[in-house]
């Protein structure tokens, strides 16, 4: 087996942090270099030990989750941001992605869904609670006056196989799953994904997940593969 990654945790309430520290733990790939209860200490501790992923509660005391993940990325460029909260709130999701999160995980959902928004962090991926999905962030994503998504009437059309992959990728499978999905190589995933891209003008997985609430795709009665 490679190299673990390693996390840094930071949550003010001891117990709940113990318990995700041991949930961590478990895992045969993931290892807890610090735990820290304020967000002061979280970017402190960043600094010193250079952490591959941040599991930032966002209410801390003397500096919140959104303040501590903008340093902790400003100076280490390749730790990604985990949020961690209690709040299933857009103002707060959209804080915490302007800040540099790749993940927003509600506590309620903690579990496996931890688990997952860091393995998807790690890799440089983007991952939003399910419970999230539909009206709040649609409503979080269909903002074209912010330059977010082109307007209704001027998207382009996408090849089916374009729109297939980006289904998929939205829906928060890897570019190795998407190919496993279609019967593809991965190569040839990326062409699909880089191509809709350009055509969409969207750069990242984040703008893919906007794109897909935007349009539909991520209903909770549809599955990925349906239109």
């Amino acid at each position: 087996m490679g190299e673990k990654l390693r996390l840094l945790l930071a949550d003010d309430h001891a117990i709940l942090r113990e318990g995700l520290a041991a949930l961590i733990e478990s895992q045969p790939d993931m290892e807890i270099v610090a735990q820290v209860g304020s967000g002061r200490e979280a970017v402190e501790k960043a600094k010193l030990l250079h952490p591959d992923v941040a599991v930032l509660d966002v209410s801390m005391p003397d500096m919140g989750g959104a303040d501590a993940a903008e340093a902790i990325r400003r100076e280490q460029h390749h730790t990604r941001v985990v949020a961690l909260t209690r709040h299933a709130d857009r103002g707060y999701m959209q804080r915490m992605f302007r800040a540099g999160a790749s993940a927003y995980v509600l506590k309620r959902s903690a579990g496996d869904a931890l688990i997952s928004a860091i393995r998807a962090a790690a890799t440089g991926d983007t991952w939003i609670d399910p419970s999230l999905s539909g009206q709040l962030l649609s409503r979080l994503a269909g903002q074209d006056e912010a330059g977010l998504l082109p307007s209704a009437g001027s998207i382009p059309n996408l090849a089916d196989r374009e729109e297939q992959v980006l289904k998929l990728i939205a829906w928060g499978q890897s570019n190795k799953e998407v190919a496993t999905e279609l019967g593809l190589s991965i190569k040839t995933v990326e062409s699909y994904k880089s191509t809709a891209l350009r055509k969409l003008n969207l750069r990242s997985r984040t703008d893919i997940v906007r794109h897909a609430l935007a349009r539909g795709w991520l209903k909770e009665e549809q599955t990925p593969d349906e239109g």
